[in-house]
């Protein structure tokens, strides 16, 4: 399909197509809304790129992290790599931080390495007022993120109901007995705000209070931080939920360092299943969110759409709850 088809489609000008294509913030929201509609029914932009890339292919993926110091993030990263290097592929990556300016400096140097697919790992990267670059991006290649989604022609998505995964860790608590279970939130990504939902809606179907929320930093020392605090408050908690397995970790050094027993005096939950959850002593309860999964799909998929297959836009994985050492029923105080 040529692109004066699908500006008859859309009922605009080829002039217009190719401003939402690679200026959208210079066009009306329901302009572009409507257009990326058309060009997302009619694989325009995917279906030009596997036209296009038998001759330009540099059979190189570049992938967008906010922090590769994280389990998670490299446990991602080393499925992807390896996958895409089966398949002929080079992997090059990017360490953004959280600033949109680094986000936005980093895709352009991506770009300039002229790779075949960007990936962006993690729900960070969906902004709340703009996502042009991310368009402008996607004008030239396919763009997958993981774990958000973006509505827009050639970005494809996979995401986890991380509201399902902490939803099912507050019934596991309930069921044992427990009523004075807490969530330790320690960001405001939507991923996270997704967890914290969850948690609420966990609390709210078993009569209990949703607003049993802490704020803490991300790290061991913010969540032992955070028991201390949290015990200071309300001295009855029997549970902790956390939205990363580090979190978890930082609140069971936190009960060693006030003499509390894990899970005799406190149960613990983690989140992302990673290696550090199984190493630790006691070993943590933790929601697995299918990293594995997770990445050999976003590998699948940009492949499929390289050769010019029909791609869902959007593919949603269902977590799952691995019970460990960490958690136990209800104390008797």
């Amino acid at each position: 399909m040529k692109m004066q088809d699908v500006a008859k489609l859309a009922g605009v000008s080829t002039a217009t197509i190719s401003r939402v294509l690679n200026q959208p913030e210079m066009v009306r929201e329901e302009t572009r809304r409507r257009v990326q509609q058309v060009l997302e029914q009619t694989q325009y932009v995917a279906n030009a790129f596997a036209r296009g890339l038998v001759v330009s292919s540099m059979k190189t993926i570049g992938i967008l992290t906010n922090d590769i110091t994280s389990a998670y993030v490299a446990g991602m990263f080393h499925t992807i790599e390896r996958r895409f290097t089966e398949l002929g592929y080079n992997v090059i990556l990017a360490n953004t931080g959280m600033e949109l300016e680094n986000k936005k400096k980093s895709l352009r140097m991506i770009l300039e390495r002229q790779v075949d697919a960007v990936i962006l790992i993690g729900s960070m990267y969906k902004e709340r007022k703009s996502n042009a670059h991310i368009f402008q991006a996607a004008a030239k290649v396919p763009v997958l993120i993981i774990n958000n989604y973006i509505q827009a022609a050639n970005v494809y998505s996979i995401t986890c109901d991380d509201a399902c995964g902490i939803r099912q860790a507050v019934q596991y608590l309930a069921d044992l007995g427990h009523r004075h279970i807490y969530y330790f939130i320690d960001s405001r990504t939507p991923s996270a705000l997704a967890k914290l939902k969850g948690f609420q809606q966990g609390m709210a179907a078993n009569g209990l209070d949703p607003g049993n929320v802490l704020p803490i930093a991300c790290s061991l020392e913010g969540a032992a931080a955070g028991l201390r605090e949290l015990i200071a408050k309300n001295p009855r908690v029997t549970a902790v939920v956390c939205g990363e397995d580090i979190v978890g970790i930082g609140v069971m050094k936190g009960c060693i360092q006030m003499k509390l027993r894990v899970p005799e005096d406190i149960s613990v939950i983690g989140y992302n299943n990673t290696i550090l959850a199984e190493a630790a002593t006691p070993s943590l309860t933790t929601v697995d969110n299918d990293l594995l999964h997770t990445g050999l799909e976003a590998v699948h998929k940009l492949y499929d759409v390289f050769q010019g297959k029909p791609v869902a836009k959007k593919t949603a994985i269902t977590p799952t709850l691995v019970i460990r050492e960490s958690t136990g029923p209800v104390p008797e105080r």
